[in-house]
């Protein structure tokens, strides 16, 4: 049995997405949109994206190793952000998976947060004196980078693949 599939029924046997979805945990998009050349095309921007923010992430963590190693002092926000950018990504990676199985709730929650990280990150990053220029830079890049997920999610054809529970509803009573 494949990874995907072994991860699928773990994940789906701890009822993880009633925890992280809520009341839309349920909902998922039609199979059809799921495999919509373009859906499949906009789910693998994601996934390059988000590789590019872990090489990002790793790449943080490691100029703040070699800067250690090399005698300076790196500041504790630094390993801060560097690890929490590293989680983040994680989660990221997560709420992708489940949006390409179709689960609404992860479409959404990924659709959230490109939008919030970036904003965050930008205004940490203006703030004088907290971040070395090197983790400024970073921080610009990882803020592009979820700005560009958040740009694949909003695309017309995203928005029309994963529509708003109630609409869909409303949309299946109006055809029958």
């Amino acid at each position: 049995m494949r990874l995907p599939v072994l991860a699928d029924r773990l994940w789906c046997r701890l009822q993880l997405d009633r925890l992280a979805g809520g009341r839309q945990a349920g909902y998922v998009i039609r199979e059809d949109m799921l495999a919509h050349p373009d859906t499949v095309r906009s789910f693998r921007w994601i996934r390059w994206l988000l590789v590019a923010e872990t090489v990002v992430g790793l790449a943080a963590i490691v100029v703040a190793v070699l800067l250690t190693r090399a005698g300076e002092t790196v500041p504790w926000a630094v390993w801060f952000r560097a690890t929490v950018v590293l989680l983040i990504t994680l989660t990221l990676y997560v709420f992708a998976w489940r949006a390409q199985l179709g689960y609404y709730w992860a479409y959404q929650r990924l659709r959230l947060f490109s939008r919030i990280f970036p904003v965050v990150t930008l205004v940490v990053a203006a703030i004088p004196g907290l971040y070395p220029f090197w983790m400024v830079i970073e921080q610009i890049v990882f803020s592009l980078l979820m700005i560009g997920i958040g740009d694949v999610l909003t695309s017309d054809h995203m928005r029309a693949t994963f529509p708003k529970p109630a609409v869909a509803a409303r949309r299946e009573r109006s055809t029958e």
